[in-house]
């Protein structure tokens, strides 16, 4: 029986479809409107056969993605950037769009990214999760420190302890910064629970797991870090992502991402399990290498070799075997 190709251009609220009828020859297009999910799964039900579903990759189709798997389908997600440029025409709405797709995947162009299985997809969503939990509570930190050190405290990681809490709460400030003060404090009680339950969660689905086990042996390899890397292809995600500053002669190397680690380490972990649209993974691939360029372990790469993080040296990465 002959594959089905069905090209999509996927939005938040409607989707257009293009597609081939193998009996007449007749190329359909149609839209579907996601109000009613009931009317998109018969849609795609009616087709008998191996189906193969094309559409661009985003932040919002996870659902459409989970139904489709349901109904047997073979989902194939693409490169935005990637089809775009393969366009024969400047001019662009949803039906072109679709039909662009349709024969990308017709004639064996289509830029397929890669796609982890559905336990790794929930295990990097939890990181993604965990990370950001981490900016908050980082943040929460930074403005108590701030405010300490206007009121004459100068105690440095000292502050969270039990003694420096005292200090903090005793210490003679404003009655705008005592406020500030009491409600940074009571933002960091649940951000800790929280972060405490993420690994709790992690360490669930690590137990039994010979590759998680096998690359904590390598020192300063943490959980989240662990899971980064054996939930989704290391090769696919740095070269995809331009993540050089990760590679080194076919050798892929993880940072030192621990739970205090270094603001390098963290920003390489989101990097590898980042995921979603393609603005969320653009914006922290700029992050990793804006903090290179500061830090000097990034320089602008030489003629020929084109863009992106150069390779990095880090006293705390550690080789993946």
């Amino acid at each position: 029986m002959n594959i089905i190709y069905i090209g999509v251009d996927f939005h938040a609220r409607q989707q257009t479809i293009c597609y081939l009828k193998t009996e007449t020859g007749e190329l359909v297009t149609c839209e579907l409107q996601h109000q009613d999910k009931q009317a998109v799964r018969a849609f795609y039900a009616q087709f008998p056969g191996p189906v193969v579903i094309g559409l661009e990759a985003s932040g919002y189709s996870p659902w459409f993605e989970a139904l489709l798997e349901d109904l047997g389908c073979e989902v194939w997600l693409g490169d935005a950037t990637e089809i775009r440029r393969r366009a024969r025409w400047r001019q662009k709405n949803d039906r072109r769009d679709a039909e662009l797709i349709l024969d990308l995947m017709v004639h064996k162009e289509f830029p397929r990214l890669h796609r982890p299985a559905i336990e790794s997809r929930e295990v990097l969503r939890m990181l993604r999760y965990r990370q950001k939990l981490i900016k908050i509570r980082t943040m929460s930190k930074n403005s108590l420190q701030a405010l300490a050190l206007q009121s004459g405290l100068a105690k440095g990681s000292r502050l969270f302890t039990k003694a420096g809490q005292q200090e903090l709460n005793s210490a003679v400030m404003s009655p705008v910064m005592q406020w500030q003060c009491e409600h940074w404090l009571q933002l960091l009680q649940p951000l800790n629970q929280q972060l405490l339950e993420t690994m709790v969660w992690l360490k669930l689905q690590s137990k039994g797991d010979i590759q998680i086990t096998r690359l904590r042996t390598h020192p300063g390899i943490a959980l989240p870090a662990a899971h980064a890397a054996t939930s989704q292809s290391l090769s696919q995600c740095a070269e995809s992502d331009g993540l050089c500053g990760l590679r080194s002669g076919g050798t892929f190397f993880s940072g030192a991402a621990t739970l205090s680690g270094d603001q390098q380490s963290r920003l390489a972990l989101a990097a590898l399990s980042v995921g979603g649209s393609n603005a969320h993974r653009s914006q922290t691939r700029r992050g990793l290498k804006a903090f290179l360029q500061t830090t000097g372990r990034a320089s602008r790469p030489p003629k020929g070799q084109g863009s992106g993080c150069q390779e990095t040296t880090h006293p705390r990465l550690h080789h993946v075997a």
